[in-house]
């Protein structure tokens, strides 16, 4: 019988946090979080954070470069940057 291992490191609890934040997290993981997050107070605030940035960027009105774009750009950059070379 294997043993089922309940106590994370911040390290992976704050990884979980994330995946948490994208719906990634599977629910065995988030049971580990929120027990680490019992004992834990930098990991909280961590969680907590994460939280409010995820909110903000939901209620944000940002607009992305289409991949054309940013390929432009791209490129662009890459011949200024040959053009500087000696």
């Amino acid at each position: 019988m294997s043993k089922v291992k309940i106590i994370m490191s911040c390290d992976e609890a704050n990884h979980t946090c994330d995946k948490t934040q994208y719906k990634e997290a599977s629910f065995w993981e988030k049971v580990k979080l929120n027990i680490h997050l019992i004992y834990c107070r930098a990991c909280r605030d961590y969680t907590k954070n994460n939280t409010k940035l995820t909110k903000k960027i939901k209620v944000s009105k940002i607009e992305c470069l289409d991949k054309q774009c940013k390929e432009k750009m791209k490129r662009d950059f890459e011949k200024v940057l040959e053009d500087q070379k000696f």
